[in-house]
């Protein structure tokens, strides 16, 4: 009988196994395939609150790879350091039957330190595995937990953190004791949050999707963070590496800031300050005055990135800066305020959301600690606020580029917090204006030069060519211009950095069988110094609204000596296209024995229907086109 009574218990307990844990990828509802390269079959997150410095994060989750498009959804990436601790990491690898073939355990990660090329200090780690897998569908569940002793900055719960990922179900638990007050952020969420007590009284609010679809890849789409599923938590009271506070807006969070992170770290040594007051003795203008301290501190340092001392978030004293001629945004920044105060100018200590692709702001209803990513300057002249970022030692003073522009971002100032709005480069402002004056002979064999000028968001267009040694540069700038056989005989560039920075390119070439000699006509491309070479794909069904995130102006003048005794064989190019997005023209004449190429093509930032996009694709194969037309000369 006890026998009996055994083998029921383990056959009920395998089945229950297998219930648990069947990741039989047949069994993914068909629904869930479309657009979708991985698919989560189950994930469990849980932030447990047990003090204000220990908070326990528990994290489950079973991925289904369905190609291998999915498989950078397998890598397993965690972050720790001394007050983020990792424990139980475990996991295992399933077939496309759901059939185990592998397991893995913390000892099978890699551990690498966080730093990149740019760093000096930073006792951030991470570990990673990937697991070796070749055929699809495979899937892979693992679970880990980490300690931390900090409660300001909450991970944020992402079911579908990308496009191309469905979801099964995922839920996400927070625990805290019941005096513990949080705000949360809800984005693009199916449900509402469930408020309950555990039976010893803990407070737990929890969030779960099922079946959620794949989200398509669309181009001009706007920041994911707009159209994806996610929840943020903040804190009313918290512990961030052994300092206390409380804030439940963006002014009380840049006033503790301020207080523990900035206040009483500016003192420099008596010399640098009678220096600073000496080199700007004779300057009236308080933004020439400024301008003056930027370039010497642009001078006299170099950036390295440092991620110690309070989570990586208080900047070297600016005494240290001074004496050891590095840091990182935050002390350069700090570093620069403390010049600044020497000669009585005032500025803002800014926290912003950096990125190239997307402008992202901070959330102005929902102040937290996760947002931001880089430190910039402010300074607060009447009615012409100026900008800087430290980090650069050959940008303009007042210029931020695409990297910082047009966003909110957070001053942390001694009265606290305030959001303030970053300039914006406008669709004019973003100039790259190209004149070439080029003579082409019967045997199609090309010689001229080229002057562009580059303004606004394009300004530094051309820096990783400037950076350059100058034969690497001649031998680049030809991934540049799509001419064949061309042979450089002169580039320069020069760099205006006044207030209205811009960035001038000169260029003398050549180039054998620039044109081709047949039958008496000669061939050649019209424009062969800006083409547009990608047109967005097509998309049907769109779902996203049309976000051009920068607009850009393109203005190319292109004046052709031709060979005598030649004619056109057709028509002149004339394209006029005019749209709410964007607009192109592209005229070609002939006056006596010149050919005059213009084009302009502009592309105007700003959110528009879904149903444009067609429109935006057709406008620029159209632009594309005439862009690759040929000219045929026909001989007398």
């Amino acid at each position: 009988m006890g026998r009996i009574t055994i083998t029921l218990f383990l056959l009920l307990f395998c089945a229950n196994a297998i219930a648990q844990n069947n990741y039989d990828a047949s069994l993914i509802s068909k629904d869930l395939l479309p657009y979708a390269s991985a698919v989560v079959r189950n994930e469990e997150v849980t932030i447990d609150v047990k003090d204000l410095d220990n908070v326990i994060y528990h994290y489950k989750k079973a991925i289904t790879i369905l190609n291998k498009n999915g498989d950078d959804d397998a890598r397993i990436v965690i972050e720790h350091d001394k007050s983020n601790i990792l424990k139980n990491v475990k996991g295992m690898v399933y077939n496309e039957f759901g059939k185990q073939t592998a397991k893995f355990s913390e000892s099978d990660f890699e551990d690498v330190s966080a730093v990149d090329n740019f760093s000096l200090f930073e006792d951030s780690r991470v570990k990673h595995y990937m697991p070796a897998v070749n055929d699809y569908p495979y899937t892979v569940e693992y679970e880990y937990e980490i300690r931390s002793k900090q409660s300001l900055d909450f991970d944020t719960w992402e079911p579908n953190p990308k496009t191309g990922l469905s979801v099964e179900k995922s839920k996400f638990t927070f625990i805290c004791k019941p005096d513990f007050n949080i705000r949360y952020k809800e984005v693009n969420l199916p449900g509402k949050v469930t408020v309950d007590s555990t039976k010893s009284g803990l407070k737990t609010y929890t969030w779960q999707i099922q079946h959620m679809k794949a989200v398509k890849d669309e181009p001009y789409s706007p920041y994911s963070a707009a159209y994806l599923t996610s929840v943020k938590i903040a804190p009313e009271k918290f512990i961030y590496y052994g300092l206390s506070g409380s804030f439940t807006n963006w002014k009380e969070l840049g006033k503790w800031e301020y207080d523990k992170w900035v206040a009483n770290r500016q003192d420099l040594p008596a010399e640098t300050i009678e220096h600073i007051k000496d080199i700007t003795k004779d300057i009236d203008d308080p933004k020439l005055k400024a301008k003056k301290v930027y370039e010497y501190m642009q001078g006299k340092t170099h950036y390295i990135s440092v991620q110690v001392g309070i989570g990586g978030n208080q900047p070297f004293l600016a005494s240290d800066v001074d004496r050891q001629n590095y840091g990182d945004c935050k002390a350069l920044v700090n570093y620069t305020q403390a010049l600044l105060k020497a000669v009585n100018i005032n500025s803002y200590y800014c926290r912003v959301q950096a990125d190239d692709d997307y402008k992202v702001n901070f959330i102005d209803d929902f102040a937290s600690g996760d947002q931001g990513n880089h430190i910039i300057l402010c300074l607060p002249f009447k009615n012409d606020t100026t900008w800087a970022d430290c980090t650069n030692q050959t940008i303009p003073f007042g210029y931020l580029g695409p990297f910082t522009d047009d966003r909110n971002v957070l001053a942390c100032t001694p009265e606290g917090g305030k959001l303030m709005h970053t300039p914006k480069y406008t669709t004019e402002e973003n100039l790259e204006k190209r004149k070439a004056n080029f003579v082409i002979n019967e045997s199609g064999e090309l010689s001229g030069d080229i002057e562009t000028v580059f303004k606004g968001a394009d300004y530094e267009e051309m820096d990783w060519l400037i950076d350059e040694a100058p034969v690497e540069r001649k031998k680049d700038i030809k991934r540049v211009y799509p001419i064949n056989n061309l042979e450089i005989e002169k580039l320069e560039y020069k760099q205006d950095k006044s207030m209205k920075p811009s960035t001038s390119e000169n260029i003398k070439l050549s180039a054998r069988e620039y044109g081709s000699v047949s039958d008496g006509k000669l061939y050649f491309s019209l424009n062969s110094v800006d083409r547009i070479t990608k047109v967005p794909r097509q998309v049907r069904n769109r779902l996203n609204p049309v976000e051009i995130n920068r607009g850009y102006t393109n203005e190319d003048e292109i004046i052709y000596t031709l060979p005598k005794g030649y004619h056109l064989e057709s028509e002149p190019l004339k394209v006029f296209i005019d749209k709410p997005f964007g607009n192109f023209t592209a005229t070609m004449t002939i006056n006596g024995d010149q050919l005059i190429y213009k084009r302009k093509f502009q592309v105007k930032d700003g959110t528009y229907n879904k149903d444009t996009y067609p429109d935006l694709v057709d406008f620029f194969q159209s632009a594309k086109d005439a862009d690759y037309y040929n000219v045929v000369l026909v001989k007398n």
